[in-house]
């Protein structure tokens, strides 16, 4: 594994022209910020050594590289899932490149259904905490970066919650605050499953980030999380729903979570 980390890393340093230490994951909800980029260019996943390919519609496969907010970033565009068959070490896999490639703080969205009361549909989540309901650990086998038992106890970097909530006070955008609750999926959730995941002290419930965010950890990388409320699971509130009407809420809360998190790297 390691070998073909730093495999991969070589052969993106070859081919980089800026020297980035922010990374963004661009989940659902920040697919606009794309068009935010500037002086950028682009490494198709097919290119790279080692990469696994996303296979889930609205997830192109692309790393993008570019200035934003006047800095040197590094964005991927399209996500690995674990339901889409991927094992822990293929999803979290360009967690780890990151790390070779020098990257201090990672940025990452999703969307995920809210499971808190007051909680609307088009709200922004920014994660404070998260619960592990993955059924396999992406830290599971031999151990590659930082300690073999890693501490979780600020998996989300509090100084930048702080700076999002004040870039959101000035903009005067509406965000929630709360704990995701990462599942392996793809069903949506049973009204009994979303019943038992709020007990349990999930304010929102999604198919990824997880993964990511503990190997981040793991690797001594800064991380912030943002999360787009594109159903719920409040119980006389649940409806059915569909990847495409998931895809429509998001995009309706694209311009919002792309202007806290420009203004957010460009402080960070």
């Amino acid at each position: 594994m390691l070998e073909k980390i730093k495999e991969t890393a070589k052969y993106l340093k070859g081919e980089m022209k800026t020297n980035p230490k922010t990374a963004i994951i661009l989940g659902t909800g920040l697919g606009s910020l794309v068009t935010e980029i500037q002086d950028k260019y682009e490494i198709e996943y097919t290119q790279i050594p080692n990469f696994p390919l996303s296979t889930v519609e609205g997830h192109s496969g692309k790393l993008i590289f570019g200035k934003l907010g006047g800095k040197d970033i590094l964005a991927m565009q399209g996500r690995f899932h674990y339901y889409e068959g991927y094992d822990m070490q293929e999803v979290t896999f360009p967690i780890r490149v990151m790390k070779e490639l020098g990257i201090e703080t990672l940025f990452v969205s999703n969307a995920s259904g809210g499971m808190h009361p007051d909680f609307e549909i088009g709200d922004l989540m920014i994660i404070t905490d998260h619960i592990n309901m993955f059924p396999e650990h992406p830290l599971r086998g031999k151990n590659i970066y930082g300690d073999r038992f890693p501490d979780m106890s600020q998996a989300y970097d509090r100084e930048l919650i702080n700076k999002a909530l004040e870039i959101a006070k000035e903009k005067g955008i509406k965000v929630q605050q709360g704990v995701y609750l990462g599942t392996q999926g793809p069903t949506f959730e049973t009204p009994a499953e979303y019943k038992m995941f709020r007990i349990m002290g999930g304010d929102t419930v999604g198919m990824s980030t997880v993964p990511e965010v503990i190997v981040a950890n793991h690797a001594g990388i800064k991380v912030f999380g943002i999360s787009v409320i594109t159903d719920l699971g409040v119980e006389g509130k649940i409806v059915e729903i569909s990847h495409e009407e998931v895809q429509v809420a998001a995009d309706k809360a694209q311009p919002k979570m792309t202007a806290i998190m420009q203004e957010l790297i460009k402080r960070s």
